[in-house]
C-alpha cells in the first residue's frame, strides 16, 4: 500500500508520535501505541501496547465507530526494525483522544491540532510555517538584526516587544543578564566574534545567551539563530530530538563558565539534514518543550 513512503517523526513534549504518509488517499497515518502512551502517560511501549490492545476490545465492543478506521502498517521502532502496528488518520486520533477525558488529552490535542490559543501555542504555529517561508532565507546569519528577525516573525501580535532590544534588566534563577543600558555595545561585540568553526559559532551562542536580549523568548529564537549559523557555515544543524530537556538546562546554566559541557552536547547532535522540513519541525517541537514550566 505505502512502498517508498514518506515517514514523519513529531514530538509532543520528548515523546515520539511516528506517521507514515499515504500518497493514494493524501493523508497521514499515525501510530496508535505512540498516541496511547502519550495520553495515558505510558512511557513504556510495551505496557502502552498492552493498554491499547485492551481498549481496542473494550471500543468494539461498545461498537465505536473509528476503531474499524484501524490500519496495520510497519514502522521502525526504536532497535531499528520494522514492525507491524495498528495505525489511525488524523480524524481516528481525534476520536481516540476524545476517550482519555484529562488535562493531558486536551493539550495532545492542541498540539496535534495546532489549536493551542495561548502565546507560546500560537508563537509555536509561526515557527512550524517559518520553515516554508522566504523569510528563512532572508535573515542575517549571526547577527542580532538576524536574531531580531526571527524573533519578531515568531512573537508579532503575541508581544508588544516583538523584535525589540529589551530596556530594562532581567534575570532567572538568580542569573543577571547583560545590563539594558550596555546591551547595544554588547551586541555589537557578539556580532564582532568569528564563526567559522563549532567552536566559535557555539561561543557566540553562548554570549547571546547571557546577552538574553528580549524580555521573552530568547532560547525559542536564539536556537534557530544557531542553527542558521551551523548550516551556513558547517552545513550541519542540530538535531534536538537527541537532547534531553534537563541535559540541555543543565549544559545552559554552565556555559557561562563551563562552555565544554554544551558543546560535547550539541556536538554530538549534529546532523546534516539541513534541508529537512521533518527535521526542523522536530528541533521546533523539542525548542517549546524546553521552555515549559515542569
Amino acid at each position: 500500500m505505502m512502498s517508498n513512503a514518506k515517514i514523519s517523526i513529531r514530538f509532543f513534549d520528548d515523546r515520539e508520535v511516528r506517521a507514515v504518509w499515504d500518497e493514494q488517499n493524501a493523508k497521514w497515518w499515525f501510530s496508535v501505541v505512540d498516541a496511547v502512551g502519550i495520553l495515558n502517560q505510558e512511557a513504556n511501549y510495551i505496557k502502552a501496547g498492552n493498554y491499547w490492545r485492551w481498549l481496542k476490545r473494550k471500543l468494539i465492543k461498545e461498537n465505536i465507530q473509528f476503531v474499524s478506521g484501524t490500519h496495520r502498517l510497519k514502522l521502525t521502532a526504536a532497535d531499528g526494525k520494522k514492525y507491524l502496528t495498528d495505525t489511525l488518520d488524523s480524524d481516528g486520533i481525534i476520536a481516540l483522544a476524545k476517550h482519555f477525558p484529562n488535562n493531558r488529552a486536551m493539550k495532545f490535542l492542541d498540539w496535534f491540532l495546532y489549536s493551542d490559543n495561548s502565546i507560546d501555542g500560537q508563537s509555536k504555529k509561526k515557527a512550524y510555517t517559518l520553515f516554508e517561508s522566504n523569510l528563512i532565507d532572508e535573515i542575517e546569519i549571526g547577527t542580532a538584526k538576524g536574531l531580531t528577525q526571527i524573533h519578531a516573525y515568531l512573537f508579532g501580535g503575541l508581544y508588544d516587544f516583538a523584535g525589540q532590544i529589551r530596556q530594562q534588566n532581567i534575570s532567572k534563577g538568580g542569573f543577571h543578564f547583560a545590563v539594558s543600558r550596555f546591551l547595544g555595545d554588547t551586541l555589537k561585540q557578539i556580532e564582532a566574534m568569528p564563526e567559522t568553526t563549532f567552536d566559535e559559532i557555539v561561543n557566540k551562542y553562548v554570549e547571546m545567551n547571557i546577552a538574553h536580549p528580549f524580555m521573552e523568548g530568547n532560547g525559542r529564537s536564539a536556537r534557530i539563530w544557531l542553527d542558521l549559523m551551523l548550516k551556513k557555515r558547517l552545513k550541519n544543524c542540530v538535531d534536538w530530538s537527541k537532547i534531553s530537556k534537563q541535559d540541555y538546562m543543565n549544559a545552559m546554566m554552565l556555559s557561562p563558565t563551563k562552555s565544554s559541557v554544551l558543546k560535547t552536547l550539541l556536538e554530538k547532535s549534529l546532523t546534516t539534514k539541513i534541508n529537512d522540513r521533518e527535521m526542523f519541525m522536530k528541533g521546533i517541537d523539542y525548542s517549546y518543550y524546553y521552555e515549559e514550566n515542569d
